[in-house]
C-alpha cells in the first residue's frame, strides 16, 4: 500500500486484489458454525495469492518469481476446492458464486500466463 512497486501495475494484481474482496464477502455468508474452519481457509487462501503474488514479483531470480506465482495459483484452485465443498454442503448454490467463479478462472489464467 505504502510502497511503489511494479507489481501493483500488473493487470493479474488488479484482479487478485478484486478476488481477494470478493472471497472475504462471500465467506461472511457461510454459517457460524464454518467460522474457524472453512472460513479462515478460505480468506488465508485468498491472501496467500495476493501475497505470493507481491512477493513473487519482487524476486530478481525468474526461477524464484516462476515459484511464487505457481503458489499463489495454487492457492486459486485451493479457494475453488473449497467452494465446491461449500456448495456440496449446501451453504451456497452456485448463482450466487457467479461473480467469484468468473474471478477465479481470470487470475487463475492469468497467472498461468506469468508462470510459462
Amino acid at each position: 500500500m505504502f510502497l511503489d512497486l511494479k507489481h501493483k501495475s500488473l493487470h493479474v494484481y488488479t484482479a487478485v486484489r478484486e478476488l481477494t474482496k470478493e472471497v472475504y464477502k462471500i465467506s461472511m455468508l457461510l454459517p457460524p458454525e464454518e467460522k474457524f474452519n472453512m472460513l479462515q481457509q478460505i480468506r488465508r487462501a485468498a491472501l496467500s495469492v495476493k501475497l505470493n503474488l507481491a512477493e513473487g514479483s519482487t524476486r530478481h531470480s525468474a526461477i524464484e518469481r516462476k515459484r511464487y506465482m505457481e503458489i499463489s495459483r495454487g492457492s486459486v484452485v485451493e479457494i475453488d476446492a473449497a467452494l465446491e465443498t461449500a456448495i456440496d454442503l449446501q451453504y451456497f448454490q452456485i448463482e450466487q458464486l457467479q461473480k467469484t467463479g468468473e474471478l477465479l478462472n481470470k487470475c487463475f489464467a492469468m497467472l498461468s500466463n506469468m508462470i510459462k
